[in-house]
């Protein structure tokens, strides 16, 4: 584990120290989840999934949806529904 200080500027800036950021390989434009229970924060880098993963998913829900007889159209009902939903 390693242990760093920084400061928190007026904008709300961290600056996370460049041993850190090696160590979790952050780097310049990279995207970071915030999470907090009141009193910590865990900073967590997002990783934009490989487009082998995310190409296995869509054939997987693929299957999936033909397997229980999911159309098109059911699709397009239920994304009709949520959004009417959301609205109110």
């Amino acid at each position: 584990m390693n242990i760093e200080i920084t400061s928190v500027s007026s904008k709300g800036q961290v600056v996370i120290p460049n041993r850190i950021r090696k160590d979790v390989g952050i780097m310049t434009g990279s995207k970071l989840m915030i999470i907090t229970d009141g009193q910590n924060l865990l900073l967590k880098p997002i990783q934009a999934p490989k487009y082998e993963t995310f190409k296995e998913l869509i054939k997987e829900s693929h299957a999936l949806a033909k397997k229980s007889g999911l159309k098109k159209a059911d699709l397009e009902k239920s994304i009709k529904k949520l959004r009417n939903e959301n609205r109110r």
